[in-house]
Formats: C-alpha cells, sequence, structure tokens
C-alpha cells in the first residue's frame, strides 16, 4: 500500500477532528457547527471558501498553475435521527442523532486531502472542495447544484467515496455504470365503504383490495420488465381499521421501489398506477395513487470510473480494486452525476473489529445505532483523493 508520509503523520489530528464531529452530530440542512468546523481548518490551511450553497454548504477552493481544469472532490457532512448505542468517548453527545453512516469520516478524510493539496499543489489547475449537507433524504447535492455549485465552480468531472462495511480495509471498489439506486417512495390508499365484519355484502371491503394490489405488483418485476434489468418494489406498510369487527372505509399501502435506470423506473410507476386503479374499479373501489421521485440512480461514468480505477490501484494494488456491485441503496451524488461526468467508489470500513470498548453490541454496519467510521481509512481515503487529483490535472494530461 502506498500512502502519502505526511497523511499518515497528520491521520492522528484528523482522527480527532472526525471523532469531535461524531459526537456533534447535526442532521440535514443543521450542519452550522460542522460547516464551521471545516471551514475554520480550510481557512487555517490558507484555502478560498464559499459558504452557504445548499444552506450550509461549503467550497474550498485550491487553484495552482495556468491550467482552466477542474476536478470536485465531494464529502457529505449530515447526521441521521438515530439514537447511539456506543458509550465511547466520542458517542454522540446529541439524543437521536448520530453519525451512523460514515459522514464524519467522509468530512474528516477530504479535510485531510484538502491539507497536503493546499501544502503542496502539486498540480495544474483546479481542486474544488466541496463538503456537502444533507445527504440522508435533504437533496442537498441537488440545493447545491440549483443554487449555481457548477456555474460558480466550473469543473470537468466530480468525483464522491461513501465508506463500505464489510469490505476489508485497504480495498476500494469502483466500475462504470450503476452505483446505487433510484430512491423513490408510494402512497396508496384504498377506499371502500366500511360495516360490519359480519355483514361483508353490505359494505366494500378494501383490505382485500389492497393485498390483491400487492401481490399483484410484483408481476411488474417477473412479467412487464426484461429479466436481466433490475427493479425493486416493497410494499413496507400496511394500515387498516381500528376494531376486529369493523370493515374499514379506507386501506393504506406505502413502500419503496428501487432501479437502476429511469427507463425502467417510468415503466414501474405507469404499471403500479394502472393496477392499482384497475383493481380497485373491478372491486367498486377508488384509490388515491401518490408517487414520489426522490434520488435517480447514480450512475458512474466509463472513462472517470476507470481513470479512478487507475488511480487506486496505484495505492492499493489492482487485486485490491473490487467490481463495483451495485447497491439499491441510494445517494444524492447522482444529481451531480447527471450534470458532470464522475465516479462514486466504496472504501472498505472492515467487519467493525476497528471500534473502541463500550460500542454497542450490534453489527457496524450503515445505518446501525453501533456504526463507527474506521480512522484507519483516513490516510488511504485521503491518499486517494490527492492521487486523483494530482493525476487528474497533471501537467500535460490529456483530458479523460
Amino acid at each position: 500500500m502506498k500512502l502519502i508520509d505526511s497523511l499518515v503523520t497528520q491521520a492522528a489530528g484528523i482522527a480527532s477532528i472526525r471523532r469531535d464531529l461524531h459526537a456533534h452530530p447535526e442532521l440535514c440542512f443543521q450542519e452550522v457547527r460542522t460547516a464551521d468546523v471545516v471551514a475554520a481548518k480550510l481557512t487555517e490551511w490558507g484555502i478560498p471558501i464559499h459558504r452557504g450553497l445548499g444552506t450550509t454548504g461549503v467550497v474550498g477552493i485550491v487553484k495552482n498553475g495556468t491550467s482552466t481544469r477542474a476536478i470536485g472532490l465531494r464529502a457529505d457532512m449530515d447526521a441521521l435521527p438515530v439514537t447511539e448505542l456506543n458509550t465511547f468517548a466520542h458517542a454522540s453527545k446529541h439524543q437521536g442523532k448520530m453519525h451512523a453512516c460514515g459522514h464524519d469520516g467522509h468530512t474528516a478524510m477530504l479535510l485531510a486531502a484538502a491539507q497536503h493539496l493546499a501544502k503542496h499543489r502539486n498540480f495544474d489547475g483546479t481542486v474544488y472542495l466541496i463538503f456537502q449537507p444533507a445527504e440522508e433524504g435533504g437533496g442537498g447535492a441537488r440545493e447545491m447544484i440549483a443554487e449555481g455549485l457548477f456555474e460558480k465552480f466550473p469543473m470537468d468531472a466530480v468525483y464522491g467515496m461513501h465508506n463500505w462495511p464489510g469490505m476489508k480495509a485497504g480495498q476500494f471498489a469502483v466500475s462504470p455504470g450503476p452505483a446505487m439506486a433510484s430512491s423513490n417512495d408510494f402512497k396508496i390508499t384504498v377506499r371502500g365503504k366500511g360495516g360490519h365484519a359480519a355483514l361483508p355484502h353490505t359494505g366494500i371491503d378494501p383490505v382485500p383490495v389492497a393485498c390483491e394490489m400487492v401481490q399483484a405488483f410484483q408481476t411488474i418485476l417477473t412479467r412487464s420488465k426484461k429479466p436481466t434489468e433490475t427493479g425493486l418494489i416493497s410494499v413496507t406498510m400496511i394500515h387498516a381499521g381500528e376494531a376486529n369487527n369493523v370493515i374499514p372505509d379506507a386501506c393504506e399501502l406505502q413502500g419503496t421501489v428501487r432501479t437502476f435506470t429511469i427507463e425502467v423506473l417510468d415503466l414501474i410507476e405507469a404499471r403500479m398506477k394502472k393496477i392499482a386503479e384497475h383493481i380497485a374499479a373491478a372491486h367498486d373501489a377508488e384509490v388515491d395513487f401518490y408517487f414520489h421521485r426522490n434520488y435517480p440512480p447514480t450512475i458512474n461514468s466509463v472513462a472517470e470510473a476507470n481513470f479512478a480505477r487507475e488511480v487506486m490501484a496505484g495505492i492499493v494494488g489492482a487485486e485490491n480494486v473490487l467490481p463495483q456491485e451495485g447497491a439499491m441503496t441510494a445517494e444524492d451524488f447522482a444529481f451531480m452525476l447527471q450534470a458532470k461526468p464522475g465516479a462514486y467508489a466504496f472504501i472498505g470500513n472492515g467487519d467493525g473489529a476497528h471500534r473502541d470498548m463500550h460500542h454497542g453490541g450490534g453489527p457496524c454496519t450503515l445505518h446501525n445505532a453501533s456504526y463507527d467510521f474506521n480512522d484507519d481509512l483516513i490516510p488511504l481515503g485521503a491518499t486517494c483523493w490527492v492521487e486523483l487529483a494530482e493525476q487528474f490535472l497533471k501537467p500535460g494530461r490529456a483530458a479523460l
């Protein structure tokens, strides 16, 4: 493994910043203290900053030479509404808020890279350090873009990276194509006619109508789309009734849809609506159909993903840069990849053995109350960021 020596030397100091951020988590669009910490460090290192994009976003600008080429490196800053089970010294001090996804670590890795890039400036062009708010459901990337991120800071490509529990520390994964799925939710209300449960013929029972819909939705995946295409429909909530001898007036279904392409998403949404309406009509019931698209699929562009793979292989060896299996989780970095070429990579977080004593009894997985970021990744992730920037902006290097 070829780590940059200065990043290894500085790792303990950056880890202390990471643990401070972990102890003071902030939810989406509330990352005021976190943004203050980021801005103060960048300023201390002589990096000009721009604040306020997406409410609490911070962009650092590191320039060198005369080239107009530029690369964006993005880290997310927000925490989750989770009550932490860990009781070690840097556990959350705010009940019901926790860095259960490692955004504190992502911020720390990019800060470490920022310090090195500002000191050495071994490149020709501009590195934009994007510290983004509100990834966890708030669409902070979308908001930063809407407020002029890519107009104010024009860049040729943008990269993001997420820690991945279960993958060995010292490994990366990146590939062209889908890295994460689209995230969408639905709410369907079946409206019937309530009455006595012993006299079902006098009403219209919405419960069996809703159950029929749940079963029929799965045929979309097996009969409407190509078998080689990926799609997921999960009904996760069914709400109806208040008494065991009363047929309710309505039954509500809620759930999520995930796809790797917009085309499959369009198909699923249209078919779900048609199935819901026709099944309801067949039983003389009515239906309210609501479908909301949250995040699009995260699609890595070919040249940029392959470039990232080459850079990572130079750090950890080609055998430790794994093919990236698309995950059905979602990421608002997708909005950035809709606007710019780039790639979203995974960095192994290990199996949880890195956690200090007094961690929770659960596994060290994402969105789990026993999770903690692996501080050993800080010099590795920062080395990756530095190498990506320096090689992308290498004097004389042709555009990808």
